[in-house]
């Protein structure tokens, strides 16, 4: 993970994603290759931006917070590069689901 080696602040109602590693082998344990594997529709939040304002000036609280694993729609947001690791840039809206581990 790279999420200690990166400074990056989305802006308005935009989440910085770290998106989760495709599964390399299945629950029986047989190993996939790179073209049966599907992509996580998964990550954790590693920066959040501030808020979109809405009509009345007063920032948009956002559902999620840095350090949340949340699911997000199959083709939203923009993928980016940094430092040799790939992110997912998406707004607040694009995401599903916060994902509560207990």
């Amino acid at each position: 993970m790279a999420k200690n080696k990166i400074a990056f602040t989305p802006i308005e109602d935009r989440v910085l994603i770290e998106p989760a590693t495709a599964e390399t082998v299945s629950a029986a344990g047989i190993f996939l290759p790179n073209s049966a594997s599907e992509t996580p529709l998964r990550g954790e939040v590693l920066a959040v931006g501030a808020g979109a304002l809405n009509k009345d000036g007063v920032r948009a609280e956002l559902p999620v917070k840095v350090g949340d694993h949340v699911v997000y729609a199959k083709f939203s947001g923009s993928k980016i590069e940094v430092g040799g690791c790939e992110f997912l840039i998406v707004r607040a809206n694009e995401i599903l689901a916060v994902i509560n581990s207990k």
